[in-house]
């Protein structure tokens, strides 16, 4: 990135009625969360799609959602569970595809368990690689049919790295890597990770999508940017040596702070 990114934010349609106008301001990016519930994808999502797409009339900044994630994983070795992710996903591509999303947020399976035993059975790690291939082969071709990208986003993965290799196995440009700057600064406060400028380095022009949100190296706290102690400085200035332009997209609890949260980072030189 060679100027000042424009941050973007996540936030529900409700969210969206109110911080409308700061959105079209900069024509933000923007990344919808209201279709990762297994009820609304299995249900009538139709008026929510239309919803959104009155409420972005105008919008020019890029459209993604958080997809389903809730109570599996896409590593799962059980072929009726695969089964139910797969369909998950699919169901979540449909949304992207009805309201002209390019994103979708996938979540990573390497857990922190993972880290310390992969190397502890012969054939573990490329197991892991094979059951998301199974789980995830449908959902990439439909990703690439209709412009979508799934941006692989790391939840406990201790190693920075396995998760952009993992990405890179699709040989598809359907499947990239998204950065949670909280996780990975739970995982370098509780786990040993690395920095969370390391995670950007790892990634690379893998990376196509990144959640900010502050946080104290303990919990996955969501806290408004500042009121954590993340060195937002590294993390903006490893951002800027990538050409690859990710999402960069304020992801906290409370919605009423994503302005602040904006100005705060605004204040400090790295972005708008």
């Amino acid at each position: 990135m060679t100027s000042l990114p424009v941050l973007g934010a996540a936030m529900t349609l409700d969210d969206l009625e109110i911080h409308r106008d700061w959105l079209f301001e900069k024509q933000r990016d923007l990344e919808l969360q209201d279709f990762a519930e297994a009820g609304v994808l299995n249900g009538d999502w139709a008026p929510l799609a239309a919803r959104a797409r009155k409420l972005l009339d105008g919008h020019q900044g890029r459209l993604g959602i958080h997809g389903p994630f809730w109570g599996f994983t896409i590593a799962s070795q059980d072929p009726d569970i695969r089964a139910v992710v797969s369909k998950r996903l699919m169901q979540g591509l449909e949304v992207c595809a009805a309201i002209g999303a390019t994103h979708m947020v996938v979540h990573s399976p390497y857990t922190t368990w993972s880290y310390n035993n992969l190397d502890n059975n012969p054939g573990e790690r490329e197991k892991i690689v094979d059951y998301c291939h199974l789980t995830l082969g449908d959902a990439i071709k439909r990703a690439e049919d209709i412009g979508c990208t799934m941006v692989l986003e790391n939840i406990e993965d201790k190693d920075p790295h396995i998760r952009v290799a993992l990405a890179g196995s699709f040989n598809s440009p359907a499947i990239a890597v998204s950065i949670d700057t909280g996780h990975a600064y739970y995982a370098h406060g509780s786990t040993g990770a690395p920095p969370v400028d390391y995670y950007v380095h790892a990634a690379g022009n893998r990376l196509r999508h990144v959640h900010l949100q502050d946080a104290d190296g303990y919990a996955d706290r969501h806290w408004s940017l500042g009121e954590g102690t993340i060195q937002w400085r590294s993390v903006f200035a490893a951002l800027a040596k990538l050409d690859s332009n990710p999402r960069l997209i304020i992801e906290i609890k409370d919605k009423s702070k994503i302005p602040a949260s904006a100005a705060y980072i605004a204040a400090l030189g790295l972005a708008e």
